[in-house]
């Protein structure tokens, strides 16, 4: 399981434990991220990965497409 930093939000740990994966290319452009595979993961609730899923979004790492899911973008 993912160990987190105690002195900061899981959100963003997250959220920088799955960039880092996007740009190591170990996620791929068009790879579906599933909330319930990460909060298992993870081990949050999934109101965690839905915050570090809006921060991919933001950076444009992540699009979300309505009844879809939430795919790496290229």
């Amino acid at each position: 399981m993912f160990e987190f930093s105690p002195t900061r939000a899981k959100w963003e740990q997250i959220a920088e434990a799955l960039t880092g994966r996007i740009e190591s290319g170990e996620l791929r452009p068009d790879d579906r991220l599933s909330e319930v595979q990460l909060t298992e993961e993870f081990g949050v609730d999934r109101k965690t990965v839905r915050k570090a899923m809006m921060s991919l979004r933001s950076a444009g790492l992540v699009v979300t497409r309505p009844g879809m899911g939430s795919f790496v973008t290229h």
